[in-house]
């Protein structure tokens, strides 16, 4: 995070990063420095194929992205972004203002949708408003055994950088890490993480564990023959 900055509900609000996705040059320029000029660090696509890249390599507080753009259509991209980082922000800004467009990208995910033309102060607006939001949804660092969890970008970091987890893997971890030091059952771990429709003889869990080892290392999750698996407290 960067600076603070002021919102219209004279707000502080702390300025962030934010990734652009728009096939128009003017319309990146404009909004680029309109962000920059409140703090924010922007980076920017020109097409579907290149802002998925992004998105899904680097963290960002928020993603503004365009519907009809080359390579990859908007809607496509904004499925592929929640599907792999279901908490990802993102506020959908297009030429497309049929109803039908706007309910199509809220259903995906997208948390708000501004059509174009649109002014420069209403979209600062409502950057500000998605960063309060995330900021309010609650703790945003989990900690323990070692390992500290970003509950908003969904990373795992052990001391050698942050690793970016997928949503299952991201609650079987939370769940380790919330209980750091015991050992939590399988059982436990399907009901929380999948819910009980899960048959408890599922090996689901040690899929995922064996995920998390192959991104974490092998020693991060401890087997409890038997019972379940174990984070060892700090």
């Amino acid at each position: 995070m960067g600076l603070s900055v002021r919102g219209v509900d004279d707000e502080t609000v702390t300025a962030g990063t934010v990734l652009v996705i728009d096939d128009e040059e003017r319309i990146l320029t404009f909004v680029r420095r309109g962000l920059e000029a409140e703090g924010f660090a922007v980076d920017q696509a020109r097409d579907g194929r290149e802002g998925l890249r992004l998105a899904l390599t680097r963290s960002f507080d928020l993603v503004i992205l365009d519907l009809v753009m080359p390579g990859l259509a908007g809607p496509e991209v904004l499925r592929r972004i929640l599907d792999q980082r279901p908490s990802q922000s993102v506020l959908v800004l297009s030429a497309l203002s049929d109803t039908a467009s706007k309910v199509t990208c809220l259903e995906l995910g997208a948390e708000d949708y501004v059509a174009k033309p649109f002014s420069l102060e209403e979209l600062l607006a409502r950057v500000r408003a998605r960063l309060r939001a995330a900021a309010r949804s609650g703790p945003t660092r989990l900690t323990g055994g070692g390992v500290d969890l970003d509950m908003i970008r969904r990373q795992a970091d052990l001391g050698e950088g942050p690793v970016p987890l997928a949503e299952r893997e991201f609650l079987l971890l939370a769940e380790l890490v919330r209980n750091a030091g015991r050992t939590v059952s399988k059982v436990r771990l399907l009901s929380s993480v999948w819910g009980y429709h899960f048959d408890p003889g599922s090996n689901v869990v040690d899929v995922y564990v064996r995920r998390l080892r192959a991104k974490l290392g092998a020693e991060a999750i401890t087997t409890i023959r038997g019972v379940g698996y174990r984070i060892d407290a700090d």
